[in-house]
């Protein structure tokens, strides 16, 4: 019986959508690198139709466990790729935890040029801040 079967499987889970000028990524479990690659490469799949445009970013974080230190690098480079491409605000959304807000500044930058992340307690303020600055989430009839 071998022991190595697993070695490489994905530990977490994640779910993007996009509506209006907004990615909204909702993270879920105990994240391995080989979780934060995948998650990279279809933020960036799905972010293509934002591109071209000021976007935000709304993390929906409260069933997310954390994620292994290899996968801080992963997450850097695509926060750089982001601001690279117009992300202008992120919107952390998560129950105050000091783990997770050590663990989600050591990766995301807080403030650089005109980006900024913010972090909240809950979605409905998330969504209330993104909006305010010009992101609508939804693609309301006016």
């Amino acid at each position: 019986m071998s022991n190595n079967m697993n070695t490489f499987a994905e530990h977490g889970h994640f779910s993007i959508d996009v509506s209006g000028r907004v990615l909204c990524a909702h993270l879920s479990g105990s994240w391995n690198s080989q979780t934060a690659e995948r998650f990279s490469d279809e933020f960036k799949y799905k972010a293509q139709a934002l591109i071209g445009e000021p976007w935000g970013h709304l993390v929906l974080l409260d069933d997310w466990d954390l994620g292994v230190p290899e996968m801080t690098p992963i997450i850097e480079s695509l926060v750089s790729w982001c601001i690279e491409r117009g992300v202008v605000r992120a919107a952390h959304v998560f129950s105050p935890s000091m783990l997770k807000t050590y663990q989600l500044d050591a990766m995301v930058v807080e403030k650089v040029g005109g980006f900024e992340r913010r972090s909240f307690a809950d979605e409905s303020s998330a969504i209330a801040w993104l909006e305010a600055e010009g992101l609508n989430s939804t693609d309301s009839p006016s």
